[in-house]
């Protein structure tokens, strides 16, 4: 598993966790599969940058921010400024 992976698992999972939202609702709001979100979390899936997309736009953030590096230690709040300023 690379850093990339590793750092977008991780951020996929405070984001969801910030918005106090179960590995479903997340799917939900991004039109996805409940199992591909944990497998995304944990860093068993390769996400495409049209899954990363759908995260973005389901979490409010922008796409930079489930891949920086700096991005797994976002808080909700900071998260929640940035998406209105894209």
């Amino acid at each position: 598993m690379t850093d990339l992976v590793r750092t977008l698992g991780a951020t996929v999972r405070q984001l969801r966790e910030a918005h106090a939202w179960s590995q479903e609702e997340l799917a939900e709001h991004a039109g996805m599969n409940r199992s591909y979100i944990g497998e995304i979390e944990r860093g068993s899936a390769i996400a495409s940058i049209v899954t990363v997309e759908k995260l973005a736009a389901a979490l409010g953030v922008p796409i930079s921010w489930l891949l920086g590096s700096g991005a797994a230690h976002v808080s909700l709040r900071d998260a929640q400024v940035a998406g209105t300023r894209s």
